[in-house]
């Protein structure tokens, strides 16, 4: 007899739905930095935000392999103009730099974001708190789902005085990650004159990652006797 959609009396259907939920702890984490100049002189503020660029990159390599990725997002330099009689001049030069840097490192993280945000005119997002792409979490959510599913299925077969006979279809319904929401902070004026200590690093308590899976399977059972 050819198989239906919808099972028969001598197949019937079964389809359940398996969830799973995690509270992990997070693997990486990114900030953002920004850059900002301003002079007079457009070739000035280029020069400032090259030299500024240049330290800054060394900063953060600096910490080796705890910057697992460093990348440049944006480079601005834009006039502002100011009315002067009938026409318009350039008032000043500002110049902006957008770095985002990703660490697995939490202990170098608190210590990099502490220095960064010691530096003039710079100023710090983050950290956002995530997983791996690659991370066994996933998997361990997609897993307990699954589990769920076939312990829902077995639930509801025992429930008609039967048992469940075979898988026929499973749907992976979606692995969600819910971004949290970003932390901002302002930079900080450098230290007065150069003897100072540097700031103490920041003390980081990393955000657990909430994890939720879902899917859909469908069983065909043994006929009840109803």
């Amino acid at each position: 007899m050819t198989a239906t959609p919808y099972g028969t009396p001598e197949t019937p259907h079964l389809t359940v739905r398996g969830e799973a939920d995690l509270d992990v702890p997070p693997e990486i984490a990114g900030i953002g930095i920004t850059l900002t100049v301003r002079d007079r002189d457009r070739r000035g503020a280029l020069d400032d935000l090259s030299r500024r660029n240049a330290s800054v990159l060394e900063l953060i390599k600096s910490h080796g392999e705890a910057v697992e990725r460093l990348e440049t997002g944006s480079l601005t330099v834009a006039p502002e103009l100011t009315r002067h009689g009938r026409g318009e001049r350039v008032r000043t030069y500002h110049g902006t730099v957008r770095l985002t840097a990703e660490l697995g490192d939490f202990a170098a993280l608190g210590e990099l974001v502490t220095r960064l945000a010691d530096l003039e005119l710079t100023r710090v997002d983050g950290p956002w708190w995530a997983l791996r792409p690659d991370s066994p979490a996933y998997a361990e959510a997609r897993r307990r789902a699954v589990h769920d599913a076939v312990q829902r299925a077995r639930a509801y077969a025992e429930a008609l005085g039967t048992s469940l006979a075979a898988l026929i279809e499973l749907s992976d319904t979606g692995t969600e990650l819910p971004r949290p929401p970003a932390f901002a902070a302002r930079g900080m004026e450098p230290a007065a004159f150069a003897g100072e200590a540097a700031p103490p690093p920041l003390d980081l308590e990393p955000q657990r990652q909430h994890l939720h899976a879902e899917v859909t399977a469908r069983f065909t059972m043994q006929p009840p006797k109803l």
